[in-house]
This record gives C-alpha cells, sequence and structure tokens, in this order.
C-alpha cells in the first residue's frame, strides 16, 4: 500500500470526498488516476479532470513507483 502523506501533490480531508486521497485542491480522488489509466492516456485523464495538473500526476505516478520499488 501506498503511504500518501509524503506526496506533496495529494491532501486528505475528511471533509472532501470522504476522506479519500486527492489531488491537492480538487475533489478529484488520487484513485480515479489509477482507474482510468487501465483505458485511458494521461492527457484523456487530464481533459476529463481539468481542476488536476500535469505535474499533479507526473508527482502521484512517481510517488507510487517509488513506493512499488521500496516494497
Amino acid at each position: 500500500m501506498v503511504d500518501w502523506s509524503t506526496c506533496t501533490a495529494v491532501e486528505r480531508d475528511i471533509a472532501k470526498v470522504s476522506g479519500a486521497w486527492v489531488f491537492r485542491g480538487t475533489r478529484v480522488p488520487v484513485s480515479a488516476l489509477f482507474e482510468n489509466l487501465e483505458a485511458a492516456t494521461v492527457e484523456q485523464f487530464l481533459s476529463w479532470f481539468p481542476g488536476v495538473a500535469r505535474g499533479q500526476v507526473d508527482a502521484v505516478l512517481e510517488h507510487a513507483a517509488r513506493s512499488a520499488q521500496a516494497a
């Protein structure tokens, strides 16, 4: 399991999306990125969720990759 608490591109607030990890400044769950990457490109994801910046997506993917390597 990924520890998102050290990734600056995301935040968690019990008042937002039932406390799910979301892209900072949005209500878009981080899980939506991974669910959509199964059938879409990053560019498509960004067009569907315009509040999310490319840099945020890159940071989340890099954080997940580092977490997987550490495990």
